[in-house]
């Protein structure tokens, strides 16, 4: 990237701008100030000004007649914020900040000198020719030094301040009464161009550490972390600190970089579940597979001479293994479609007893076949339950078909409903050994099968207790298993239905 594309760069370069503009309009407005005040460098007016130089210069012939006037008014006021120009009896013209003045003024220098040296007709001992007249003294003025009178064209002046030698008029002091904004612009230009370009570098350098210092610090890091986690690091952070636009933005990609870190960790774990879930299906489908193919081609061997019932028990086999894989495919399928959110539920009032008769119908075989008493019992406000009717059958079947597999012969299997704040709970007990604690977070997990917590007993696909509990969070409601030696309860809460919901007695 340019250097001048950088963003710390445009911000400096904008800065810097704004504060040259301000200087340079604080300076042109010193200067315009300065120019109407019409005072000096040492806070004189125009007019006491001019009678300051004439009285020094009255001083120096009076002492030196030869003195070089020009070269001691430039040197003393040469630095002076205010033009003004000596104008001598001989005709000599001296300058000071400016080269030209207007001519009103020129004009009115030559009339005082030519004054002086005419005599007053209007008085008999009026002063002789070259005599200057005490009453004209600038000092005697009655109506003070800084007052400005008009000359021709209307043109403002001061009044002139005579350089009296020896009671001889030699010269007069013209100061105008503003000094000229191009005089005061070269007089104090440099040194106020002096004073901003300090003012500008000590700003830029103030400004960059405090502000642009700091907040390239912290780009650099979030950009730092940015390409670290591009690059693969989940754990590459920004520094958030403060509360400004910067840890805002910082924060934003922090979150942003947690979510990232779930996901890919969430995607992990799925990917280990799918290659484990295609394991567990390729052992699950290939143990019958591979049974049922023996039996077969031991069956089918001509040499092999089998009497009737040894076919017969090995065609049973044969028949048991494809039920079997018949099923696991089942079992796999309706639990794809419930996980992938298949098929519609259809939630109607379903009546408890109803419920819990067909689930001791289907298990009266095998209860009695295992020595296992199964019962029920129904909380008076629990009578009814919201929801899928043949689901949670289904869910109810599979708790009861696990629940009677492992529990011990002689015990009973019990079935209960209960009112929860939630809504209905429906459980499932039994009287086995209980599931050991390591066990217990895993008994939803796809073919888990803690045999050796359940007395070694064997049997089921390993899918059961993962379609109930899809069953259950497609109803939006909760499965939870509470098992200690002696007691097991499979406990599945199905909420009660929103306000308005229409409800279907389902009595068949």
């Amino acid at each position: 990237m340019h250097w001048y594309r950088s963003l710390y760069w445009r911000i400096a370069f904008g800065f810097v701008a704004v504060l040259a503009a301000m200087l340079v309009v604080q300076a042109v407005l010193f200067v315009w100030a300065v120019a109407q005040s019409g005072r000096n460098m040492a806070g004189q007016s125009p007019g006491r000004f001019g009678m300051t130089v004439a009285l020094d210069l009255s001083n120096l012939l009076e002492r030196d007649p030869q003195a070089d006037v020009t070269r001691y008014v430039r040197d003393s006021y040469g630095q002076d914020a205010h033009p003004f120009f000596v104008m001598l009896a001989d005709g000599r013209l001296i300058t000071v900040g400016s080269t030209s003045f207007p001519e009103p003024l020129l004009a009115l220098a030559r009339a005082r000198l030519q004054r002086a040296d005419r005599p007053r007709g209007d008085r008999p001992d009026g002063p002789r020719p070259g005599r200057f007249d005490p009453d004209d003294r600038v000092d005697r003025f009655e109506r003070g030094p800084d007052r400005f009178e008009r000359g021709p064209n209307g043109f403002p002046f001061a009044r002139p301040a005579p350089i009296v030698v020896n009671g001889r008029l030699a010269g007069v002091v013209v100061v105008p009464p503003q000094a000229p904004f191009g005089f005061l612009l070269s007089r104090y230009g440099p040194m106020l161009a002096v004073v901003a370009v300090a003012v500008l570098v000590l700003g830029t350098i103030v400004t960059s550490a405090m502000i642009f210092g700091p907040a390239r610090s912290r780009l650099r890091a979030l950009e730092v972390a940015a390409r670290s986690l591009g690059a693969g690091d989940l754990t590459a952070r920004a520094p958030d600190r403060g509360g400004d636009e910067i840890a805002a933005v910082a924060s934003a990609f922090n979150a942003m970089a947690d979510d990232l870190a779930a996901r890919a960790q969430a995607l992990a774990e799925s990917d280990r579940v799918r290659r484990q879930l295609l394991a567990d299906v390729s052992h699950e489908l290939t143990t019958p597979i591979t049974a049922m193919r023996g039996y077969l081609e031991t069956l089918s061997m001509p040499e092999l001479a089998l009497d009737d019932a040894t076919k017969t028990r090995y065609l049973a086999i044969v028949s048991d293994e494809s039920n079997r894989l018949e099923r696991l495919i089942g079992d796999l399928l309706d639990l794809a479609r419930l996980e992938g959110g298949g098929g519609a539920l259809r939630i109607e009032e379903v009546p408890v007893a109803h419920l819990f008769d067909r689930v001791i119908a289907r298990h009266e075989r095998a209860c009695q076949d295992a020595g296992v008493t199964l019962r029920a019992s129904i909380d008076p406000l629990a009578t009814t339950v919201a929801g899928d009717r043949d689901r949670l059958e289904q869910a109810v079947q599979n708790l009861a078909a696990n629940a009677i597999r492992y529990a011990p012969r002689g015990s009973a299997v019990h079935l209960a409903s209960r009112r929860t704040d939630a809504g209905v709970a429906l459980s499932v007990a039994d009287e086995g050994p209980g599931i050991a604690a390591d066990h217990v977070p895993h008994v939803f997990d796809r073919f888990y099968k803690a045999d050796a917590s359940r007395a070694g007993v064997s049997g089921g696909s390993g899918l059961g207790l993962s379609i109930v509990k899809a069953i259950v969070e497609r109803h939006g409601g909760t499965l939870t298993v509470d098992s200690r030696r002696g007691r097991t309860v499979f406990e599945l809460v199905v909420p009660r239905p929103e306000s308005g919901t229409r409800r279907e007695p389902n009595l068949s």
